[in-house]
C-alpha cells in the first residue's frame, strides 16, 4: 500500500512537471520604443514652447520659437553694408559710362579729322592727337573696371553671412521631426537655451518593440516576418497581441542577468525583436512573454 501511494505521488509530480514545462513561454523580455531626443539648434530665450509630457504631436508641427531679435538686427546691419557696397559700385560704373561717352565723342572727332585729311584740309598731327586722347580714355576705362571688381567682390562675404543668419533664424523655429508622444520635457518657456541643449524626448508609441532572448535550439523555428503571440498581464488574465518578428541577432550573447536562474544566465542566447501594434495598454519597460505560433 505504501509503495502504491509513493508511485501515485511520483506520477503526479511528473505530470505537474510536464505541465509546467509545457506552459513555459518561448521567450521573456520587455517592451521598448525608438526614443528620439530633440535638441536646440540655436541660442537664445525660449519665447514659445507649447508641448506637455504625454502629448501626442505630429511630424512638422511648430512647437517652439527661440528669440531671434539679435539675429534680425545683425541681418539688418549686413543689408545696410551691402547697400553701401552697391552704391560704391554704382559710382564706379557711372564713371565708366562717362568715359565711354567721352570715347564716343572722340571717335566722332577722329572721323571728321580723317575726312579733312582726305580733302587735304586737315593735318596728321590732329589725327595723332585724337588717337592719343582715345588711348588715354581706353586706359581710364580699364582702370575704372579694375577698381570695380574688388568693390563687387565685397558683396560675396556679406551674402554668405546673411545666408548664415537666415539659416539660424530658420533653426530658431522648433519643428517636431517625427510623429510620437512626448516622453520627457527638459525645458520651459522663457528659459535660456543653447545649441545642442536637449529640449524634449519623443517616441512613437503606436508601434512597440518587444525585445526578448531565444536559445540556439529555437533559432530554426523562428524567422524574420514570422507571426508570434505576445502576452502581457491583464486584469482578467493574460492579454494577447499579434506580433511580427522584425529582427534576430546574428551573434550569440550570454543571457542577461534579469533572466531568472544562475544556470540560465550562463547559457548563450540570441536577442530578438518583435513589432507589436499598441492599443495604448503597452508601456515602455513593461515585461511580456513571447509564444511561437504552432
Amino acid at each position: 500500500m505504501k509503495i502504491k501511494t509513493i508511485l501515485i505521488i511520483t506520477i503526479l509530480i511528473l505530470l505537474t512537471s510536464c505541465k509546467e514545462e509545457k506552459i513555459k513561454a518561448d521567450a521573456y523580455g520587455n517592451f521598448e520604443a525608438t526614443e528620439t531626443t530633440i535638441s536646440a539648434e540655436s541660442n537664445g530665450k525660449l519665447i514659445l514652447f507649447t508641448i506637455e509630457e504625454g502629448q501626442t504631436i505630429k511630424k512638422g508641427a511648430l512647437i517652439g520659437v527661440i528669440d531671434t531679435i539679435q539675429l534680425h538686427l545683425k541681418k539688418k546691419q549686413l543689408s545696410a553694408s551691402k547697400t553701401v557696397v552697391y552704391s560704391k559700385s554704382k559710382s564706379v560704373l557711372s564713371q565708366v559710362n562717362v568715359l565711354k561717352s567721352q570715347k564716343k565723342a572722340a571717335l566722332r572727332v577722329k572721323s571728321r579729322v580723317e575726312n579733312l585729311i582726305r580733302e587735304n584740309a586737315g593735318t596728321q598731327k590732329q589725327l595723332d592727337d585724337i588717337n592719343d586722347k582715345i588711348s588715354v580714355i581706353d586706359q581710364q576705362i580699364i582702370t575704372a573696371k579694375t577698381q570695380s571688381k574688388p568693390v563687387l567682390s565685397g558683396v560675396n562675404p556679406i551674402n554668405a553671412q546673411i545666408a548664415q543668419l537666415n539659416d539660424q533664424i530658420k533653426k530658431s523655429r522648433i519643428i517636431n521631426p517625427v510623429n510620437g508622444t512626448i516622453l520627457t520635457k527638459y525645458a520651459e518657456p522663457n528659459e535660456l537655451t543653447s545649441f545642442g541643449k536637449p529640449l524634449y524626448k519623443i517616441a512613437n508609441l503606436e508601434t512597440m518593440l518587444f525585445k526578448g532572448y531565444i536559445s540556439e535550439k529555437q533559432l530554426s523555428n523562428i524567422n524574420i516576418d514570422d507571426t508570434v503571440t505576445i502576452k502581457i498581464d491583464g486584469i482578467n488574465g493574460d492579454k494577447n497581441y499579434e506580433g511580427k518578428v522584425s529582427w534576430i541577432s546574428s551573434e550569440a550573447e550570454f543571457t542577461p542577468k534579469i533572466i531568472q536562474t544562475k544556470e540560465e544566465r550562463v547559457n548563450l542566447v540570441y536577442a530578438i525583436k518583435i513589432t507589436v501594434k499598441n492599443d495604448k495598454s503597452i508601456k515602455i519597460g513593461m515585461p511580456a512573454e513571447m509564444w511561437v505560433k504552432e
